[in-house]
Parts: C-alpha cells; structure tokens; sequence
C-alpha cells in the first residue's frame, strides 16, 4: 500500500513532533494531529511557532515549514480516521490511580477509546499504530476490539514505539539510533510493516529501522527506560557512598565511564530522575512481572523507583538540616521546574517533590524557569494532592526574573540543568540573598570553586 494518508490521535510532545517530522520528510504525504482539547489544537495553530505547546529547540521551524501545506492540527477525529490510511494513537497511558493495580500498571483507558472510535468511524482498512508506551500484549487488546465490530473492515496493528529524549527530540526524530516497527507474521502483516518502513525510509537508512514480532517491540521500549532509568538510580545509589567516604561521584563516574563496556552516558549524580517515562514504564514493567508471579523480577526493577524517590527526599533532608534545621518563613529559590533541560515538560519532575517536602516545612519557595509558568507549577503541586490550591499558592510563587527570584532569598536549589543557570552574574545574586548564603545544587552543573570563592556555602550530589 503506498501511503499518501496519516493520521494521528493525540497532540502531545510524542505525537505533535513525531509528524511534524514525518510531514517535512515526506512531502507527498498528508499529516494529520487530532485532539480534543481545543485549546492545545489552537496552540499548535498559532501563528507564532513560539507559542506551540511543546518547546523542544528546532520544533518551531520544523512546523512552520509543513502547516497548512501537508501538516494539519485538527479537533475533527472522526473525519481524520476517516481519510487516513495509517493512524498512530499517541494518547497517554499514566499509571492508575484507582482500582487493580493502583500505582503501578498503566492505565489504557485512553487507548481503548481510541480504537473504539476507529472501530466505530473506519469504512476501509486500516493499519493501527501504537505510539504511546504500553504493556506488552496491549496490541492483542487493540485487534479484539477492531476486529469484533461486525462491519467487515480489516485493521493491522502494529507497534511502532518512540525512543525519544525531551530536549533532543527533534534530533532524535531527524536523526534516529533505530526506528523499531513490529507486527503480526502474517503475509497481511508483513504488508503493513512495509508499509510502515517505506514512509520512515524517506529519510532513515533501511540497517536503522529494525522489524520484530509485536510482542518484542512492546518490550523493548520498556526495556530500554528501565535500563537508563537503572543507570541514574545506580550513580545517584554511589553519590550518597561518596559523600560518606570523601570519593567524589564525578571523578568515580569519569573513571567507570572510560570502560568501552559501560560507557560514560547516564551517568551523572543529580537529584533523580523524572519525565512522564521512566518512573511509569518500570511500574509497569513491575506490574507486569508480578502479573506472571515473577516476583524477583518485579522486586529488582521496583528498586530502581525505590532508588531514585530516597534521593529526592535524602535533597530535601539535607536543605533543611543545613539550614539549621528549620526552614519555615525561609525563602528558597529553585532554579529550575521542568524535569530537565531544554523541554517545558514538568511530568515527574524532581522539583516538585523536593518542593512538597519544603513546603511541609512552611517554606516559601521563590521559582525560576525559562520555559515553565505559574499555572503548571500549582497545577504540579495540586496534582499531589497534599495541600489545597489555595496553601499551595500562598507559599509558592514563581517569577520571570532570575534576580528577583533569587532576592533576600536564604538558599538557591538547582533542579534544572539549564544551560543558562550557569551564566548569571552569580555575585549579583549573593549580595542580594540572605547571609550565609547556601547553594544546593541538585544537577552539580555549577563552578563549585568560581561559587565558593564568592561566598556561598555550596553542596552538590556526590562530593
């Protein structure tokens, strides 16, 4: 089948750049993204690419080059299933809050959805693609519900995850380690697999683009962030030994790094980890495996989470035992909300739980950063559901200047590694603050000596 039409379900940071890329790479193919939430559709629709709801560095450019010509962002659902030929489902699979499996597995709500309303809306066949991240065997699901609605069409369904990095998305989509594309061994199958390769052919080389069984793609994607995931929470495991014994974790991780068999990424100490894959897809992963009563499996992934949530909390002990242990009506400046660099995405950031842990204390927390604004910080806050909204925004305020952030403040938090942070006129910022002056740097991305020297007493991860 040649493809001239796609479409997927879901506007959000996998599915807006994903076809904006496909889009300016294959300009004979019509892209669609459909959501239901108009607001995010008119966003992506604004005029000046500067206000689309995902900031990733080159996006702008990239959407502007294919909008309205063969790039389309569209609330009509009904119409792009319709028309389209392949529809990727990009919607969100969280972990539940409620119900069997509460706080680990994922919750498909969204997904079934989506494949009722292909399901109900499809007059000729399609070929179904899963986007998001979900639990291996999710395709079998799919085809059950597709395939049983009596009206004669016929679906594949193939598994195609992504294996993006917030912040180098649109490299990553440019430029891929491997494109991964499973799919039923079926003669009908293997069509729609090549379908699927023949599009991202367009622009990476065929040894890149990997076909398994469906089952092997679903693993691997979980596979792939539980192994990152496990990389941080081991360093970040070796950065509290190192505080202990005077070893510092930067020289400990330069030194395993230059070993060709363990390599130097994902190894820097910080705070923890966040973003909206790791902690969910190792839940999963965990879930799954108790699933099968393989529970030393689950035991040894779950250590990961486990992990990583002792180092948020170990960040926000030290703040308030050093200073002085009590730190209410005290003004702590974060520098940094999203969960890392270069992307306005705040899902799991470690900002949040280090700031529910100070805010318990009575802190008032003071927040810069470039790319997040107020309304997400309270509604991050307000999703924990700790504190009402109206606590949450009586002790945190956010602001548009780092020096006004950072004024009469008794210590600044760095959550975020923005490149940026380390340009400020660093003693610009001491001589306003409160004395002693502190700095935690949760991401160790400052000059420690160049810091120092101007007088503030100053902690990083691991040294």
């Amino acid at each position: 089948m040649k493809i001239t039409n796609i479409c997927c379900i879901g506007a959000g940071y996998v599915g807006g750049p994903t076809m904006a890329v496909i889009a300016q790479k294959c300009p004979h193919i019509k892209v669609t993204v459909v959501d239901l939430n108009e607001e995010r559709i008119a966003r992506w629709n604004d005029e000046n690419v500067d206000n689309i709801p995902v900031y990733e560095p080159g996006l702008g450019q990239i959407v502007a080059h294919s909008r309205g010509k063969n790039l389309f962002f569209s609330t009509e659902v009904d119409k792009a299933i319709d028309e389209a030929q392949i529809i990727f489902i990009s919607v969100n699979t969280p972990t539940k809050t409620y119900g069997s499996g509460k706080g680990m597995a994922a919750d498909l709500k969204y997904i079934e959805l989506c494949a009722r309303q292909i399901a109900r809306v499809s007059k000729n066949d399609k070929i179904v693609v899963e986007k998001s991240t979900l639990p291996v065997r999710t395709a079998e699901a799919i085809k059950s519900i597709l395939d049983n609605t009596g009206n004669g069409v016929q679906f594949q369904i193939l598994s195609n995850p992504e294996f993006l990095a917030e912040g180098t998305a649109v490299e990553d989509l440019l430029s891929p380690d491997r494109v991964l594309i499973g799919g039923d061994t079926s003669q009908e199958g293997q069509r729609a697999i090549q379908s699927l390769v023949d599009v991202y052919a367009n622009w990476v080389p065929r040894e890149r683009i990997l076909t398994t069984n469906v089952w092997s793609s679903e693993l691997s994607k979980l596979t792939a962030n539980a192994f990152l995931a496990q990389r941080v929470s081991s360093i970040n495991a070796m950065s509290e030994l190192c505080e202990k014994t005077g070893a510092n974790v930067n020289e400990v991780a330069k030194a395993i790094g230059m070993d060709s068999r363990i390599g130097p990424k994902f190894l820097k100490a910080s705070v923890g980890f966040g973003g909206s894959c790791f902690q969910k897809d190792i839940l999963n992963l965990v879930y799954i495996s108790k699933s099968f009563g393989l529970n030393e499996v689950a035991d040894y992934w779950e250590q990961v989470i486990i992990m990583n949530d002792h180092q948020k909390r170990r960040f926000s002990k030290n703040i308030v035992s050093t200073l002085y242990n009590t730190i209410a009506d005290k003004k702590i400046a974060f520098l940094g909300w999203a969960f890392k660099k270069d992307t306005n995405d705040t899902r799991e950031s470690a900002a949040i739980y280090v700031a529910d842990d100070l805010i318990n204390e009575q802190a008032k927390i003071a927040v810069y950063d470039p790319k997040v604004d107020y309304k997400q910080v309270i509604s991050d806050l307000n999703y924990l559901e700790t504190r009402s909204d109206d606590q949450n925004k009586k002790l945190v305020t956010s602001y548009n200047d780092v020096y006004e952030a950072c004024a009469n403040s008794h210590a600044i938090a760095v959550l975020t590694e923005w490149d940026e942070f380390k340009n400020y006129d660093w003693q610009k910022i001491y001589d306003s603050m409160q004395k002693p002056a502190f700095v935690f740097d949760g991401r160790n991305l400052l000059d420690a000596q160049k810091i120092k020297e101007i007088g503030f007493i100053y902690q990083e991860i691991g040294s």
